[in-house]
């Protein structure tokens, strides 16, 4: 890279877009492709908002921050590290999160399920949520957004994942009525129960883990993988969900391409699997009735 010729934002821009697919690089932690990959690290390390009017790119920089971004260029094609880490910073429901290494990069498409308010699958608003392995709290938050008169509990067994979402809490202004809760699964919540739990789990099985590209080795990997089938997690959370569920709670989980091993291991169970026009699949639909009718199934397949 010649800094002395890379001179305004668009030149920035221009000059990433071309080397991110000269260096195949990856794109699945918030974008799916090189431009937007690209404007997203120039304009958010330089605290500039990504619709910004396409005047503004043919702005030039000043030396220090055509160094800064130049650096973080270089890590991004050489290091593979997620643009979200770059900038610290990644968008979910049309949301701000502060993110870095302690959490994965918001990107689930349980998205499209909150910005539906969950329609048409809660019988009524729910009172209490539980986002169970929550990471930065993006799914909870923006719960908590969907649902203003709900209380939100934010769950995980990273302590330092929760403080990540203890940071978002407070940047979004929720700490009347969004909390954090440490533990391995349900175990920090003994007794409680919610009207929704919604999950987004480490559900990757192990050849999956071991086939993922470099930019994936940058998350926490207690966010990514669980035992061969991916499943290791999900096995508990169904073993326990109806102790946890009101009488007309629900469950949704992610589960991703490890979908198949559910289907394989629960061949009794009808479990619902959401669709999603913007994208996305993996996603399984419990009632509050289905865990209780299955419960005794779900503990016989416990490990």
């Amino acid at each position: 890279m010649n800094p002395s010729r890379l001179l305004t934002l668009r030149d920035h821009i221009r000059w990433a877009v071309s080397r991110f697919h000269a260096e195949e690089l990856f794109f699945g932690h918030g974008t799916d492709n090189a431009w937007d990959d690209a404007r997203h690290l120039v304009l958010g390390a330089l605290h500039l908002p990504f619709e910004i009017a396409d005047s503004y790119l043919d702005c030039r920089l000043e030396d220090g921050e055509r160094e800064h971004l130049q650096w973080l260029l270089r890590r991004r094609i050489e290091e593979r590290v997620p643009t979200a880490y770059l900038v610290g910073e990644a968008w979910f429901c049309g949301l701000p999160f502060l993110v870095d290494e302690r959490v994965l990069v918001p990107r689930s498409p349980i998205a499209e399920l909150i910005g539906a308010q969950f329609e048409p699958w809660l019988p009524r608003p729910p009172a209490r949520i539980l986002d169970l392995c929550t990471g930065s709290g993006c799914i909870g938050i923006a719960c908590a957004y969907a649902f203003p008169e709900a209380e939100v509990v934010l769950g995980d067994l990273s302590f330092d994942a929760l403080e990540v979402a203890c940071q978002n809490i407070e940047r979004h202004g929720l700490e009347d009525r969004v909390y954090t809760v440490q533990g391995d699964g349900f175990e920090g919540l003994p007794k409680q129960r919610f009207d929704l739990i919604v999950s987004n789990p480490p559900y990757v099985d192990a050849e999956d883990f071991a086939d993922m590209p470099a930019e994936y080795q940058h998350e926490p990997a207690l966010g990514l993988a669980c035992g061969e089938d991916g499943l290791d997690l999900v096995r508990r959370m169904l073993a326990e969900a109806a102790d946890h569920l009101t009488e007309q709670g629900v469950l949704i989980v992610e589960v991703g391409n490890s979908q198949v091993h559910v289907q394989a291991l629960y061949p009794e169970v009808d479990f619902t699997w959401l669709e999603f026009e913007e994208g996305g699949h993996g996603v399984f639909l419990l009632a509050a009735a289905q865990c209780r009718e299955h419960q005794a199934l779900f503990r016989s397949r416990l490990r």
